[in-house]
């Protein structure tokens, strides 16, 4: 993929998860140009590529759309989104080190920071510590093909909307799992039980 067309797809991208394209709405190539700041030929790399990781649906002659998902979709995405991200945690337990234990406190604190401020600021933060905290947990548990699987899940599941569906208390909550995901985390390390 060339410079343009990378550009082009996370510029894309980032308004999807920002939720500026509304389920449904159709993309229209030359706005996503000027948008990107971009020629249309990077634009439609970019689409493709977008709709092989399901932000995109492509219909032949008709253009492309944000993806529409039912609540059964959102329900199946969170249930394999929770077993993958279940099973990621238990390896990280295993292999955790004092550093990634501090980085993951560090990115907590931000979120319990950031939620007690007023204004959008808290949504961006939430989301900027909430993919770091889930990024250092899935680097710990070594599996690259696990970290492309919850990649793409944890994605898709904030372009269908659901983190604008959040309320505060539900953001809350979210912190307080990814305390008790560090305190696992610091247990498995204290009994030793961490594998090289």
């Amino acid at each position: 993929m060339s410079k343009a067309s990378e550009k082009a797809y996370r510029e894309i991208r980032e308004q999807l998860l920002r939720g500026t394209f509304k389920p449904g709405e159709r993309l229209i190539e030359d706005d996503l140009a000027s948008l990107c700041g971009v020629s249309r030929t990077p634009i439609r790399e970019a689409l493709r590529r977008l709709a092989s990781d399901m932000f995109v649906r492509q219909i032949p002659n008709h253009g492309t759309f944000v993806i529409e998902t039912s609540e059964h979709d959102v329900e199946d995405l969170f249930e394999l989104r929770a077993m993958l991200e279940g099973y990621a945690a238990a390896r990280a337990a295993h292999r955790v080190t004092a550093d990634a234990l501090a980085r993951l406190n560090e990115e907590i604190a931000r979120i319990d920071r950031a939620l007690s401020m007023q204004g959008a600021y808290y949504l961006d933060t939430f989301l900027d510590a909430n993919r770091s905290i889930h990024a250092i947990i899935i680097g710990l548990a070594g599996s690259e093909r696990l970290r492309l699987m919850l990649h793409s899940l944890t994605e898709q599941s904030v372009v269908l909307g659901t983190l604008h569906r959040y309320s505060m208390e539900d953001l809350k909550r979210s912190n307080e799992h990814h305390k008790e995901i560090m305190a696992a985390c610091g247990r498995g390390m204290r009994s030793g039980r961490r594998r090289s």
